[in-house]
């Protein structure tokens, strides 16, 4: 006799027939308070608070020249265009992202392992953690489109199958980001509010929504109430600085209309004891260059 198996609480309905926000029920930092690490416990706080931390210099210019030279080898590579991994901006023509890039480059693998990176995703978690997704962003100037607000953690429990949030990406800065080239930009507290979006998920939806954003955005109304509680921050900074941003901060990013570009390496680290289940919304998986099914710990 088999028995079938046990069903996991979804906590965050989204993809129904209307919207609803309903508060987070899972912490923001994980970790007990009295474990050390390279976060301070004020940093920290800071974090639970607003749901980001930027850090001025995480990498030396002397890394950000590697890894600037390893990103121009990647979108220069004719292969890796032809490659499903490669997503080709519609107007430009140009790669606009090159996902699973630590698989792809042992650079960026590096990148991924190094204590600074995985160290503070681990503090944060309060676990060991595994790439959820890797992705190296492109954005030349005179045009390159943004990403429109929305929550990743909305997307990634839709059409991945995280059940918590218990993820945390980074925005490592390879370029400089000025308050016109197309920042990051976040609402600070509204990591606190899951927003449970309207509409049914498109089969194959990723192959649409990694350039043009349909399934899984929130509505004007809900973004003017989400700006009006927690205003907006945007991020600037030198080559080699970085962001860490909880998986629910609804985020995103304006076009880049300016002759300077903007490029970064972004990682998504999720817990190991959190790992993906069948899609909560969507009809089938995503591939597994986007939401991985590899659960490996990072070492």
């Amino acid at each position: 006799m088999t028995t079938a198996p046990e069903r996991i609480t979804d906590l965050y309905p989204t993809r129904g027939a209307t919207e609803v926000a309903v508060p987070r029920q899972d912490p923001v930092v994980w970790s007990d308070p009295d474990v050390t690490g390279p976060i301070t416990a004020g940093a920290l706080a800071d974090y639970e608070r607003d749901g980001f931390l930027a850090i001025d210099q995480l990498i030396t210019p002397d890394e950000v020249s590697v890894y600037r030279a390893e990103l121009e080898r990647i979108i220069s590579d004719p292969g890796l265009r032809a490659d499903e991994r490669s997503i080709i901006e519609p107007q430009s023509q140009e790669i606009r992202t090159v996902f699973e890039v630590h698989k792809i480059s042992e650079v960026f693998a590096g990148l991924v392992r190094d204590p600074r990176v995985v160290g503070r995703a681990r503090q944060i978690l309060g676990s060991d953690v595994y790439v959820h997704q890797s992705r190296v962003n492109v954005k030349p100037g005179f045009g390159a489109s943004g990403f429109y607000w929305h929550s990743d953690f909305e997307t990634w429990h839709a059409e991945d199958g995280l059940p918590n949030m218990r993820t945390v990406s980074v925005s490592i800065a390879l370029t400089q980001n000025y308050d016109t080239n197309g920042g990051l930009m976040i609402m600070p507290g509204s990591h606190k509010t899951f927003l449970g979006c309207a509409g049914e998920t498109p089969r194959d939806n990723y192959k649409k929504s990694l350039q043009m954003q349909d399934a899984g955005t929130p509505s004007d109304e809900a973004l003017v109430k989400f700006a009006d509680a927690h205003g907006i921050k945007l991020f600037t900074g030198q080559a080699g600085s970085a962001t860490w941003f909880d998986c629910n901060c609804m985020h995103g990013s304006g076009d880049n209309i300016t002759p300077y570009p903007r490029s970064n390496v972004f990682i998504v680290f999720n817990s190991v004891e959190n790992t993906a289940v069948e899609p909560f919304a969507a009809p089938i998986r995503r591939p597994e260059f986007i939401g991985a099914r590899d659960f490996t710990p990072v070492r």
